[in-house]
């Protein structure tokens, strides 16, 4: 087995360093965030840090890279109008998603140039993903300074959420092997999800001799 110790990991060439501290967390969600600014430009962008913060109520975070240097149009987006939307990556899209990494201009929508639909719901002002199988609302609440880093997590409430009525079982879990939804490993990996088995609530008295 292959041993990094701390100092191994600062002397490792950068982008090897960066592969590799980016994989050792496994497989994350391929979520695509979309966002729209005062003048109705539109802006889609990929993140594998999606990340569940509660139930009740709904709230989910994801982490934004340092916002120094950097136009960050998903941040600035957010913090203009608070609406966003999160929307699972298909399988047959993981190309197209990958790419909306690149650095658009301002005015340049990743919808257009990487051949995603946009679809608006009601009153709801951010775009959501129509070939996305699961869609999320979201609305900000709050944004926490990392300050290690510099970067930044946004925390928002869910507001909406569209998915397949197939995909959800009677007790309510959502079947993301249904779905096509995509994992992500390190930076640039994809993987399509295999579901395993489902376990019951796990109790004491119930554990399984594993011998």
């Amino acid at each position: 087995m292959k041993h990094f110790s701390k100092q191994n990991i600062l002397e490792l060439e950068k982008v090897k360093r960066l592969n590799i501290i980016n994989s050792i967390t496994g497989i994350k969600p391929g979520n695509l965030v979309g966002s729209i600014d005062d003048n109705k430009n539109t802006n889609l962008a990929i993140f594998s840090s999606v990340v569940h913060l509660g139930s009740h109520p709904a709230l989910l975070g994801f982490i934004l890279r340092p916002q120094v240097n950097v136009r960050r149009d998903t941040y600035n987006n957010i913090m203009s109008n608070s609406y966003y939307t999160i929307n699972h990556l298909p399988n047959d899209s993981t190309l197209n998603g990958h790419y909306t990494s690149a650095k658009f201009e301002k005015n340049e929508s990743e919808f257009d140039y990487c051949n995603f639909t946009e679809w608006f719901h009601s009153d709801f002002i951010a775009p959501f993903v129509k070939e996305s199988p699961l869609k999320i609302g979201m609305k900000f609440q709050e944004s926490i300074p990392i300050e290690i880093n510099d970067t930044i997590m946004i925390v928002g409430t869910v507001e909406h959420v569209f998915v397949a009525e197939e995909s959800i079982s009677e007790e309510g879990y959502i079947d993301l092997e249904k779905l096509n939804s995509t994992g992500i490993g390190g930076l640039n990996s994809y993987y399509k999800l295999q579901k395993i088995d489902t376990y019951p609530y796990a109790r004491r008295k119930d554990v399984p001799n594993f011998d």
